[in-house]
């Protein structure tokens, strides 16, 4: 029987521990400060990884973390994530991020995001085992492959994405965007009607309309009507037509959008390599 390999979006661990256990005091006069206990941060987030492995009878795990330095979607999209720049981050965070390093082999590396390093292993053929890829973020029913989107639970749901689904969440998410990321999508679809565009293989197809009343009657414009096509990347990218913008708008939103897979990786250069339909 094969181990089970549980990769974990500590990210996301650090980030909870580190938020609840921060405390506000009142020094009476206006004055107040935040204070928190690093060890008990620590204490939280390694109950909550014992906690994951208990509840998914797993073998080993992988502690998965973002830099925070660099991050190579800003090289396709500047404005990647920029909503969160004002956001104030749990005071310990980076210290336990640091110390997940040191202390527990957490896989860190330049430039990629946690969530790309969890998809590059569960593709990734090297690695021998039944892989789980626990995370609470959506985009990673992307990736093919076994998912749980919250462990911290006495039945934790593991769902297996299959590559054709992992394929079209991928084109749901670059229509649809994600706002807590930064990037927008297509104007106007939101995630069920994504889905419905992507389930259903709608196509936008351009024609040419000439106006039979009003004051611009006469005038010819061009609008869209609905057909299918088994082609779900035309499907993207008429929709995005539709709205007035191009493929290469539909490509940069794609790219973004795209949690790394192990062929999406280069490991020699240790570079993304962006995804092209």
């Amino acid at each position: 029987m094969s181990k089970r390999i549980v990769l974990i979006d500590a990210d996301v661990y650090a980030y909870k521990a580190a938020a609840a256990m921060e405390v506000a005091t009142d020094w009476g006069g206006g004055y107040w400060t935040w204070h928190c206990d690093a060890t008990e941060v620590e204490k939280r987030v390694m109950s909550m990884v014992e906690e994951t492995m208990d509840n998914l009878n797993g073998d080993e795990y992988r502690l998965c973390l973002t830099d925070n330095d660099k991050n190579w979607r800003l090289d396709v999209l500047p404005t990647y994530k920029g909503n969160r720049a004002a956001t104030k981050k749990p005071l310990v965070l980076r210290h336990i991020k640091d110390w997940l390093i040191e202390e527990h082999d957490a896989i860190i590396r330049p430039r990629l995001e946690g969530d790309d390093i969890l998809g590059i292993f569960a593709t990734w053929d090297a690695i021998k085992g039944e892989k789980i890829i626990v995370s609470l973020d959506k985009d990673m029913k992307t990736i093919p492959g076994l998912y749980c989107r919250d462990a911290l639970t006495n039945k934790p749901e593991v769902m297996e994405i299959s590559e054709e689904e992992a394929a079209k969440w991928h084109l749901k998410q670059t229509l649809s965007g994600d706002t807590t990321d930064g990037y927008t999508g297509c104007p106007g679809i939101g995630v069920d009607t994504a889905a419905k565009i992507i389930e259903s293989g709608t196509l936008k197809v351009p024609y040419e309309h000439t106006l039979k009343r009003g004051p611009r009657k006469g005038e010819v414009e061009t609008r869209f009507k609905d057909d299918q096509t088994d082609d779900l990347w035309a499907c993207v990218v008429s929709h995005y037509e539709a709205a007035g913008l191009t493929e290469e708008d539909a490509l940069v939103q794609a790219r973004v959008a795209r949690i790394l897979h192990r062929d999406d990786y280069d490991m020699k250069q240790k570079e993304p390599i962006l995804w092209t339909p």
